[in-house]
């Protein structure tokens, strides 16, 4: 009867056994799958939660007020002073340097002081000869007009004679003429002596004539002589200039500026050999960047900064094209020049464009362009935090910019770089 009850009770435990395990296998299963979706959840709510606000020294930064009023738009450019008339100083022939007599400095000079001595053998030859050319060509001049007044003077002697024996042939002819009507002589003798009297009186009024039109002769050849007496003068004068170029001259009063030559150097025709300015006559050149050229324009005030005082000016030429993301602009001085003003001194230079009467405007950011939409973090009312927000830019100053969108008066707002804060929309501010 025990070994019958065993055997049942054996029976029953191997199904029961079975359901535990299969409840025990179920349970790991929910187990894991509750851990892998907690798992999965936490990841997933970590992923969404945003960086944690980075903490920053407010004494670093640099904070600015959001205003309303007037604001004056400047653009602001460094140059340096450059004379309005340079006188260039050029090689006129080919030639070789042979003495520098004064470097470049601040020491004036004078229209004729010395600045160099070139020198050409072969010019100054020329010139020599073209000297003796001259001379030569005067020497026949001279010539021509005493063999011309020579030839005047016998054909002067000539009509004399000729007249005196016209007046011999008449005086003959009336003799004869009346001898012949007294029937003392021949009619055939008095008419060869009125035949011979009239050949006279012919030759002397061809001589009259010819004496008539031998000045305009004479002064014809003399003319012409004159002219070529001119032009080897003309060609003794021009070696005599380029000989003369040989010793170069300042050419103005004012200050050398440049020698660009040095002993001995030869140098060809059209070569720069030195520059003379003149220091009380000068002009400021701004470099102005490309980016703030848009509303620069012709006849707007400037005022120069020559770090020893301000001149005003007015803007009176515009380089048509930019060089290295510059613009050159020329400034006329309007005021008088102060003490230490020199032609390459470096200067500062304000432009006025236009006066706002009333706009909303703030300090200019480090990343603030005209017309454009950026990010500045604005302060809290606290002051312990920051937070981003786009800011739309207007017009803009050398100090100031228009604010058009994103912010109201009064608002403070950091104008630093913050570039390195870019991914964070707050930051909390220390000190």
């Amino acid at each position: 009867m025990l070994f019958y009850n065993l055997e049942n009770v054996m029976a029953m435990d191997v199904p029961r056994g079975k359901e535990v395990a299969r409840k025990r296998l179920i349970k790991r299963i929910v187990l894991i799958a509750v851990a892998v979706i907690a798992i999965g959840g936490t990841t997933v709510a970590l992923a969404r939660l945003k960086p944690a606000a980075p903490s920053v020294d407010m004494s670093g930064l640099w904070p600015g007020t959001v205003k309303r009023g007037p604001m004056e738009r400047q653009v602001r450019g460094q140059g340096a002073l450059k004379p309005q008339e340079i006188h260039w100083i050029a090689a006129a022939q080919d030639c070789r340097v042979m003495q520098i007599v004064r470097r470049a400095g601040l020491d004036p000079v004078k229209a004729n002081d010395v600045i160099m001595v070139l020198s050409d053998p072969d010019l100054e030859l020329e010139a020599e000869k073209a000297e003796w050319q001259v001379k030569q060509e005067e020497a026949n001049l001279a010539n021509l007009k005493v063999k011309l007044e020579s030839d005047k003077l016998d054909q002067k002697a000539t009509f004399a004679e000729l007249e005196s024996q016209y007046t011999q042939a008449k005086l003959t002819a009336d003799r004869d003429k009346e001898l012949t009507r007294l029937n003392l002589q021949s009619d055939l003798t008095s008419k060869l002596s009125v035949d011979q009297a009239n050949q006279y009186q012919n030759r002397v009024a061809l001589q009259k004539q010819r004496l008539g039109i031998q000045d305009a002769a004479i002064k014809a050849q003399i003319d012409a002589q004159e002219v070529v007496v001119q032009t080897s003068q003309a060609a003794y004068d021009l070696k005599r200039k380029q000989v003369d170029q040989l010793t170069v001259r300042a050419g103005i009063d004012g200050q050398l500026q440049e020698v660009d030559v040095e002993v001995g150097q030869r140098v060809t025709a059209g070569t720069i050999l030195a520059k003379v300015a003149d220091p009380r006559k000068l002009k400021a050149v701004l470099q102005i960047a490309e980016t703030q050229m848009k509303d620069v324009r012709i006849g707007l005030d400037a005022t120069i900064d020559t770090r020893n005082g301000l001149i005003p000016g007015r803007i009176i030429r515009i380089d048509p094209s930019a060089q290295n993301g510059t613009v050159g602009v020329d400034v006329a001085l309007l005021g008088t020049l102060p003490q230490g003003a020199r032609p390459e001194l470096t200067v500062d230079g304000t432009i006025e464009i236009e006066r706002l009467a009333d706009v909303v405007y703030v300090d200019r950011p480090v990343s603030g362009e005209p017309d454009t939409t950026i990010g500045l973090f604005k302060l809290d009312p606290d002051g312990k935090g920051a937070t981003r927000v786009n800011v739309k830019l207007g017009r803009t100053s050398v100090n100031t910019i228009e604010v058009l969108d994103g912010l109201k008066v009064g608002d403070r707002v950091i104008l630093s770089d913050m570039s390195q804060y870019d991914q964070y929309p707050r930051i909390r501010l220390n000190g």
